[in-house]
Order: structure tokens, then sequence, then C-alpha cells
């Protein structure tokens, strides 16, 4: 098992294994291989006891919201084409049915995600996906742009819903931003899904114990923090940015952790042309399962 930041993939799929009717992502679990999965648990335990026993909560609220927002741009235009940065081990391709997907990663970790989904594939607990998989930092402007420009070529005049998720904290602010605007470079971009943590919660003592703890697995120090204001110059108006809490009232209709003793990461989305969608609605209609 590695020790660097993909080992926090393993930690995402352990959490959201632990809440399957919440989190809907019947594939979690899969992910993380048998050999490895009692000491993933026990790293997970770890974090709980050492940062906060809500890890499970906030990861599956923020998957379940990505994927129903996911779910909307496929209902509009089912040739959307999806982009997933920091894609980890994420199971967005297999759990809705786009036609055709990229995930972006850290090359090791790409290289695992590649592995596994040949293993998984192979054994039928996944369906078949196009799926490309491409390594890149996206600290660097050349990276990006070369991303841009493999996206543009595969989605062909296609509208993209973008997701960097659990990634633009760990980068520096000027790349931060980048990233968060990266949909814009695709061409037409139905969506923008992106996990952040804001600026107002810099403080955050559970924020600084996460800090702490991830430093010592060689996460880089500096966090980067943003601010609705600023998601906004970048992605336009009518954001919707969701916490927590907003998560917590949407999927279990009362607040069970406050939002002070948890990892403060929201979600924004932001919906262009077409494809915008009505803020603070339901999502209509996505099945659970492995082939939905």
């Amino acid at each position: 098992m590695r020790c660097g930041v993909e080992l926090t993939a393993y930690l995402v799929n352990e959490s959201r294994a632990r809440m399957p009717e919440l989190a809907e992502d019947p594939l979690a679990a899969a992910w993380i291989p048998e050999s490895d999965r009692p000491a993933v648990r026990e790293l997970w335990a770890e974090f709980a006891g050492t940062v906060y026993p809500h890890d499970d909560l906030v990861v599956s609220l923020r998957g379940r919201f990505i994927a129903d927002t996911l779910a909307r741009a496929l209902e509009k235009d089912p040739d959307t084409v999806l982009v997933v940065c920091g894609a980890g081990f994420s199971s967005y391709p297999w759990l809705l049915p786009f036609r055709t997907a990229i995930e972006v990663d850290l090359p090791d970790m790409i290289a695992a995600k590649q592995a596994r989904t040949a293993e998984l594939v192979a054994s039928g607990a996944l369906p078949e996906r196009d799926v490309h998989h491409h390594a890149a930092d996206l600290a660097g402007a050349a990276s990006r742009e070369e991303l841009a420009a493999l996206v543009r070529k595969a989605a062909d005049g296609r509208p993209v819903a973008y997701v960097a998720e659990g990634l633009v904290f760990y980068l520096p602010p000027d790349e931060a931003r980048a990233v968060v605007g990266l949909g814009a470079e695709f061409g037409p971009c139905a969506v923008t899904a992106v996990s952040y943590w804001p600026a107002a919660a810099a403080g955050s003592q559970v924020l600084a114990d996460q800090r702490t703890w991830f430093r010592s697995r060689s996460v880089p120090e500096d966090a980067s923090y943003l601010t609705h204001h600023g998601l906004a110059e970048l992605l336009g108006d009518g954001i919707e940015d969701c916490g927590p809490e907003d998560l917590q009232r949407r999927y279990l209709g009362r607040i069970d952790v406050p939002e002070s003793e948890l990892i403060p990461e929201y979600v924004a989305v932001s919906w262009h042309n077409s494809a915008r969608g009505v803020p603070g609605q339901g999502v209509p209609g996505r099945a659970t399962g492995a082939t939905r």
C-alpha cells in the first residue's frame, strides 16, 4: 500500500463503503484490494481517532452530490463527456452511463487505477466503459494545456461535465484557481463541480488536525482556500455552493453533525449553456447499482 497522496484515495473509498445508502456507491469497497483491506481499515480508524470520526459522512455526501449532478448532466445530454481531475479510485464512469470519460491524477495514482480497473473489469465487478486514464500534475501550466487539448479532441464538440474533487486545496493558490476554471478550456462545458475549502474555515481546528496528520504522509504543507466570490469570478454567477450542513439537509433532512466538528469541504456547482440546472431542486432519477 502506498504512503503518499494516493493513499488518501483508499480512505475515501473506505469512508463511502461505510455509508452505502448515503453514498450510493456500491463499487466503493471493490477498489480496495483484499490484501490491503485490513491496513486500510486500521488507517481509517487511526484517522478517525486522531482527527475526527466523520470522514465517512462528509466524503459520502460529497460523492453523492457530485454523482447526482453528473446524472443531471447526462439527462440533459446523453453524449456528455466526463472529465474527473483528482480521480483517485472514484466510481463515476462506472456508476453512470457516460459514453466517454477521462480520469486525471498523478502518475502513480493513475497506474494504480488502471491496474485495478483491469482486474475489476476482468472479474465482472465493473462494466465495460470507454475510460481514458491520463497522468498529469495539474500544478504545471503545460500539463493543464496538454489536458485541455486532449479533452477537446476526445469530446469533439460534445458537452463536458468537469469534476475537480479533493484536489484544489493541495495546489498553490494560482494553480488552484487555474484548475477550478479549467473546464472553460475544454470547449462546450455543461457543468463544473469543484470541491474546496472555504477561506472562512482556514482557522478550523479540525482542519488543522487533518493537515498535521496528512503532512506526515507526504501531503504538501500549504493549502489553498477559496471564497464564493472568487469562484463566481472564475465560473460565473449562479453557483450552487453547498457545505456539509447544506448536504446533510439535502440528503438526511437534518443536521447530524455541525460543520464546526467537520472538515469544511464545500462543493461548488456551476451550470453553463443549455445545461443550467435549477439550484436547490432535487436530482431526478439516478438509479443505484453498478450499471446505472
